[in-house]
């Protein structure tokens, strides 16, 4: 209603820490990681091979990549707090028809559609998150979305890995479509009804953030990410088949890389506020070719191994608040199409590690091999950060006396 100012941290603190938002987070992060450790349940169910059960983790990162701009395109001229809980209810039904499934062909389908809302929702998640944000605090703000991610992947993926192996892999899943729908529940209850902030026409703004000054962000986002993937996408049979793991200690590992994630990305939200999001970006690439290496090379080493799971999976967790701050100061009249390309744009580097990781498996390079292709990822994602890192210092050197900060 007209003349009634909104809700904001400043007005209503309950806000600083919008808990809907994470409790989407929660679910997206158990729907999109679930699959990796019970890749071996799920491929003996199906009576497939594991690098066909990986090309489910492909399926669903290809949704994020077409739905993240499709579907904040059709929102634009709604609320967002309307247009989160469509997302979430999307969400929740499409799991469920992932639960159902009984071909292989039906759960790559069910898969993809599963993968369309997951960009989406953390693209639009990410603005409503950082305006109601206090001013200098919005990738703090971004970071509590993003920590749903890290719970799932401490507590809830490996109890549903657990639940998964033991039971069926088809329960937790009917678990996420439940979860999704409260989180739908748990937004028209705490997210404020927000006003539409205008933005310039769809093929306008998709013109601006496909500006040659992006490609190299895009690079980052849609290659170097691409390190995570390879390395967790097949970090279960790694595990059991290279390390020597048991498969009912799959779930311990998934815990320990949850935990690093937590780390990462409260670290990566801290590190946003305070440096600048493009030195802790390169920061990040650099530890992360580092890890998947040295993965590579102590994967017969239980101890190493472990220790290199919690520290993998900071490293990669790091980059999501910084890299989401860099888009969305890069295009401030399209907040809303940039912060979901950012998503999309990951989710090609999901899908390019789980298929190219996948391909070094079938090809008999042993299953150490994804984390080779993922550091060569990593390592076009790292060239694309310094070459914005020399694009900003020769700007800067090119600025006028008293214009530089």
């Amino acid at each position: 209603m007209a003349g009634i100012p909104e809700r904001t941290a400043e007005s209503d603190p309950s806000l600083r820490t919008p808990t809907a938002l994470c409790l989407g987070g929660i679910a997206i992060g158990v729907a999109e990681f679930l699959p990796v450790g019970l890749l071996p349940d799920i491929a003996r169910a199906m009576r497939i091979t594991i690098p066909q059960a990986g090309y489910l983790l492909s399926a669903y990162a290809t949704g994020v990549v077409v739905g993240a701009p499709l579907l904040v395109a059709l929102g634009l001229k709604y609320p967002p707090q309307r247009v989160l809980i469509a997302f979430m209810a999307l969400f929740g039904a499409c799991n469920a028809l992932f639960a159902l499934a009984h071909s292989y062909r039906l759960l790559v389908l069910s898969r993809f559609l599963s993968g369309l809302p997951h960009g989406a929702f953390f693209g639009l998640g990410a603005v409503v998150a950082a305006r109601l944000a206090p001013r200098g605090q919005q990738a703090g703000a971004v970071a509590v979305m993003f920590a749903g991610l890290t719970v799932a992947n401490v507590l809830l993926v490996p109890a549903g890995t657990y639940v998964g192996h033991h039971a069926s892999w088809r329960l937790p899943f009917a678990i996420v479509s439940i979860l999704s729908f409260l989180t739908a529940w748990a937004i028209s209850k705490q997210i404020p009804s927000l006003s539409v902030v205008p933005e310039r026409r769809v093929a306008v703004t998709l013109q601006e953030v496909i500006q040659p000054r992006f490609w190299p962000l895009i690079g980052i986002s849609a290659i170097g990410t691409g390190g995570l993937y390879a390395w967790i996408s097949y970090i279960a049979p790694l595990v059991t088949e290279v390390t020597g793991l048991a498969h009912s200690e799959v779930a311990v590992v998934m815990i320990l890389a949850g935990v690093g994630m937590a780390i990462g990305n409260w670290a990566g939200g801290r590190l946003a506020d305070r440096f600048h999001a493009l030195n802790v970006v390169c920061t990040v690439l650099f530890a992360m070719l580092a890890c998947t290496l040295l993965v590579s090379g102590f994967a017969h080493h239980k101890v190493a191994t472990l220790v290199l799971t919690v520290v993998t999976g900071a490293v990669a967790f790091a980059i999501i608040a910084p890299l989401q701050m860099l888009m969305l100061s890069a295009a401030p009249g399209a907040k809303m199409m940039a912060s979901a390309l950012m998503q999309s744009t990951a989710n090609v580097g999901n899908a390019l590690g789980a298929y190219l990781g996948g391909l070094g498996i079938a090809y008999g390079y042993g299953f150490a091999s994804p984390e080779i292709i993922g550091a060569g990822l990593v390592a076009v994602g790292l060239a694309c950060a310094l070459m914005l890192k020399m694009r900003s210092s020769q700007a800067a050197g090119l600025a006028p006396v008293g214009a530089q900060s």
